[in-house]
């Protein structure tokens, strides 16, 4: 597996996907992830998902998706002695994450200044919907909500259909992904001076920066993005096309593309066609083009398309659902996905997928299953000092 954050503990105190996102990517990379998570219920995300059995058990399919390799203490901040608990953990971790409102760890007694005091290097990153202060920063984050806010839904769908809402949670996906980013980083420069740091990640603006060009366009060239549905804006014919069997993505952005699938689907007219000659025209043509295209591509199916103009420099792809692409060849013969053929409270093999790169060192992935809500609660206790006494006395106080 990759080691590259080996030796590093991570409290994460997170919840739902944002923050556990972010916390999944540092195990992967060989961090010790500890869950730190309310006695009873835990992460809400462990009764989420499609399946209400495992719901029902605390480890639904939203939460088997992004906490594997992690472990699991059970720790009552509100309790005087959970938080004394809690603060020797911090003691001996590296990282904390949190997805809290603005205020709440403050309020607690532990926020980032009386963490430091704990551990004077610690790398504290706090994840919201809109950042540690302005005038939204109490407001709840949900993903639905980021989406609507920062544009991502203005820009997706077509005329008709925008503004629509993209068909996952890309805002708390972007948010957990720029947090990993900054502790990592974070960590980096800790190694070489010594120095923690406060990390203040804004799921807003992680969202609205992951725009790049529908945000350059109107801050640079004064155009204000429109939703363009499966059309590529900036080439034509690029875009979502109809076969004999199936949905294909074609992407002829250059001329010599463009003259090359011209050929390929017997309608080499096309190439000097005034209205097509030139990429501007194409541009502003780009429905009468893509109806021509259409015609000529019943005669195969999007598989069949896909492989023919990939082989002779035309980039395509089948339009697949995820069913589909995660039997693909390509992402079978990567092993994305990391089996675990038994995990706690689930009688069955869990599936996960793993990180979206690879080391030459070792590749990123979990190494346990989910853990069960406090599974690891004991041996982190005595690993801190308590005596088994100490322990029984907590677990009746309601403080673990």
């Amino acid at each position: 597996m990759g080691d590259l954050l080996a030796g590093m503990r991570v409290l994460d105190l997170t919840n739902v996907l944002a923050g556990p996102f972010c916390c999944y990517q540092l195990a992967q990379l060989g961090a010790e992830v500890i869950k730190v998570e309310v006695p009873g219920s835990g992460d809400l995300a462990r009764q989420l998902g499609a399946d209400p059995e495992l719901n029902r058990r605390r480890m639904g399919a939203s939460f088997l998706a992004q906490n594997a390799g992690k472990r699991s203490i059970t720790l009552n901040l509100k309790s005087a002695k959970g938080r004394d608990a809690f603060s020797r953990l911090v003691g001996t971790a590296d990282v904390v994450v949190e997805n809290f409102r603005p205020g709440v760890m403050q309020r607690l007694g532990l926020g980032y200044t009386a963490l430091k005091a704990a551990k004077h290097d610690i790398v504290y990153c706090a994840i919201s919907g809109f950042g540690q202060d302005g005038p939204l920063k109490f407001n709840p984050a949900y993903d639905q909500i980021i989406q609507g806010l920062c544009g991502v839904m203005s820009v997706t769908g077509d005329a008709q259909s925008a503004p629509l809402r993209v068909g996952y949670p890309v805002a708390d996906t972007m948010g957990g992904m720029t947090a990993a980013f900054a502790i990592a980083a974070a960590l980096v420069r800790r190694e070489r001076t010594g120095e923690g740091e406060f990390i203040d990640v804004s799921m807003l603006e992680a969202s609205l920066v992951a725009m790049g060009w529908a945000v350059s366009n109107w801050l640079i060239a004064g155009v204000k993005p429109q939703p363009m549905g499966n059309e590529n804006m900036t080439a034509s014919p690029s875009g979502t096309f109809r076969t004999g069997k199936g949905l294909l993505n074609i992407a002829a952005n250059k001329q010599e593309q463009f003259e090359t699938l011209c050929r390929l689907i017997d309608r080499e007219e096309l190439v000097v066609d005034p209205r097509f000659v030139g990429r501007e025209d194409r541009k502003h043509r780009r429905f009468e083009l893509n109806a021509e295209i259409e015609r000529a591509l019943v005669a195969r199916s999007a598989q069949e398309w896909s492989a023919l103009l990939n082989k002779n420099g035309v980039p395509a792809g089948e339009v697949l659902d995820v069913p589909a692409v995660l039997e693909h060849p390509q992402v079978l013969a990567r092993g994305l996905l990391r089996t675990f053929e038994s995990a706690p409270e689930v009688a069955r093999p869990v599936r996960v997928v793993r990180s979206g790169f690879r080391l030459a060192s070792g590749d990123p992935e979990p190494t346990s299953p989910p853990p069960a809500l406090g599974a690891d609660t004991d041996d982190l206790l005595i690993q801190l000092g308590f005596s088994r006494d100490e322990i029984d006395a907590l677990a009746r106080e309601g403080a673990i």
